[in-house]
């Protein structure tokens, strides 16, 4: 990666597991695509202000040469998101999902789905 990876918390506390965990996630993705240029993830509690709503959420924008990658991942019903991992997991998923689409494109490959037998 050519910038240093950038993990914000938004208005919560910083909390040195979740940071580790955004940054496994990033190699992750290195991992599947060695031309990544920048990644910055935002961690957030948009509506924390509401008594019975503590859900979190995570935007992720990855760079890679001509393009930029977004996973804005807010689940308003979601109750699992409660748990800053499972939102922080599930937001990577979006992203290796929409990288390998990206590698996909790059290659000209169309996207396959596979039906059932």
């Amino acid at each position: 990666m050519q910038t240093e990876p950038q993990i914000c918390f938004d208005d919560i506390p910083v909390d040195e597991q979740v940071r580790d965990e955004a940054l496994a996630g990033i190699a992750d993705l290195e991992r599947i695509y060695d031309r990544i240029t920048g990644c910055h993830v935002v961690i957030a509690q948009p509506h924390r202000h509401h008594r019975d709503e503590r859900l979190y959420a995570v935007r992720i924008n990855l760079f890679v040469p001509g393009a930029e990658i977004v996973v804005n991942k807010e689940h308003h019903q979601d109750h699992a998101h409660e748990d800053v991992m499972v939102a922080l997991r599930d937001a990577f998923l979006v992203a290796r999902r929409l990288l390998q689409d990206h590698i996909h494109r790059l290659r000209g490959e169309g996207k396959f789905h596979l039906l059932p037998h």
